[in-house]
């Protein structure tokens, strides 16, 4: 992959994913997750759907600092992290360089390129997995890196796995 985008793109369902199964982890071993956690992880998720429903000229199904459960984050991540990624794999050239005009959360009003969006959207949520990992840490919880390096070495990982030859 070299397409920014594209990777940003994939970058974000990998990290949600994998954030999502590590809580999934903590919660099989008894753990409670720390409300802050979960309030901040939905608002990654909310944004996601936020951004879709502007990309798309549709109203957004959610808040943006609406709060779900787990169950509720896993629905949100099935909802938007894929779809958010395969818009950004379906632009092209034109719809790239198209202009939003939209409404924040505040009701300050505003215009962005689409390919900015697509940036923001990954950014935004690495921005915002390090704070959920700083509620996890607080809470006497392990948090699990979602880096974006970390995501770049196992697909590394993964393509020379592909490329051994079996014996």
């Amino acid at each position: 992959m070299s397409n920014t985008n594209e990777k940003l793109g994939a970058y974000g369902v990998w990290a949600n994913d994998t954030l999502l199964r590590h809580l999934d982890g903590l919660v099989a071993g008894g753990a409670t997750l720390p409300a802050g956690a979960l309030r901040i992880f939905s608002h990654v998720l909310n944004a996601q759907a936020i951004w879709l429903g502007r990309l798309t000229g549709t109203p957004s199904p959610v808040k943006v600092w609406q709060e779900h459960d787990l169950a509720g984050l896993h629905h949100w991540h099935q909802q938007t992290s894929e779809r958010f990624h395969q818009y950004g794999l379906n632009a092209d050239e034109a719809e790239l360089n198209r202009h939003i005009t939209y409404t924040n959360s505040i009701g300050e009003g505003y215009t962005s390129q689409v390919s900015d969006i697509l940036t923001h959207v990954p950014v935004h949520g690495n921005y915002h997995r390090a704070q959920v990992a700083k509620e996890l840490r607080a809470a006497g919880l392990e948090p699990i890196n979602t880096d974006f390096i970390t995501y770049c070495r196992e697909l590394s990982a993964k393509a020379q796995a592909a490329d051994v030859p079996s014996l």
